[in-house]
């Protein structure tokens, strides 16, 4: 794992599905302020791609859109707050949060850590790299995965799901590798920056469990955006 941690079959719900949406329209309207117009801001394009995947509607994503970007009369001005710490079994992780009230937010993810163990900024992320990260597919079988990293600028690769491959770049060049790996005909599921672990930790059945299921309560809170785990 060491990177970006997903809920298994969180999809399966309802309700799963309705916080998936609710994280995804926040981090549209963040990427919104720096301008309303994809073709114009990557951050913004990548989120919309997203959003899009998840079969997000148009009029969602929209109002999504001119909400960040002030188009609208309702204001919401959310900011980004990261919290560090450890899992059960020390686990390394990282979290990011996108909310409106710091405080209330503060308040749930130390509840939500008594299980683990909240640290001070720094106490984690230097065993973190902040890369980019491109999923992709090939256009067809038997395309050289290696040579595509290559030609595009990617820094790192490793197998990703469904027969894809996960590019790994320099923080600033994601959009870049991500444009030129869509010229060749990979088909881009996603690009976005993210904290790699460098020593993953590699636990048995049952304490990888326990860990699970404490990231799994971190994810349900509304403002957790993107949890990153050390965890191999």
């Amino acid at each position: 794992m060491g990177a970006q941690w997903k809920q298994k079959n969180r999809e399966a719900s309802a309700n799963a599905k309705g916080r998936i949406f609710t994280k995804l329209a926040k981090e549209i309207m963040v990427a919104a302020r720096s301008g309303a117009d994809p073709g114009m801001n990557p951050r913004l394009r990548m989120a919309v791609d997203a959003a899009k995947k998840a079969s997000m509607t148009k009029d969602t994503l929209e109002r999504a859109i001119k909400k960040g970007a002030g188009l609208l009369d309702e204001v919401v001005n959310y900011e980004v707050v990261t919290y560090e710490g450890f899992a059960p079994h020390q686990v390394p992780v990282i979290v990011e949060c996108l909310t409106e009230n710091r405080n209330r937010t503060s308040a749930n993810v130390r509840v939500l850590f008594r299980k683990g163990q909240l640290g001070a900024s720094g106490s984690v992320a230097w065993d973190f790299n902040r890369l980019g990260q491109v999923e992709a597919t090939p256009p067809a079988a038997g395309v050289d995965a290696e040579e595509a990293a290559i030609e595009c600028g990617a820094q790192d690769l490793e197998p990703g799901d469904d027969g894809g491959t996960r590019f790994f770049t320099e923080s600033g060049d994601v959009d870049v590798v991500s444009k030129a790996l869509a010229d060749r005909k990979w088909n881009v599921t996603s690009a976005q920056l993210i904290w790699k672990a460098k020593n993953p930790v590699t636990l048995d059945d049952a304490h990888r469990t326990e860990v699970e299921a404490f990231l799994e309560a971190l994810d349900e809170d509304d403002d957790v955006q993107t949890i990153y785990v050390g965890l191999a």
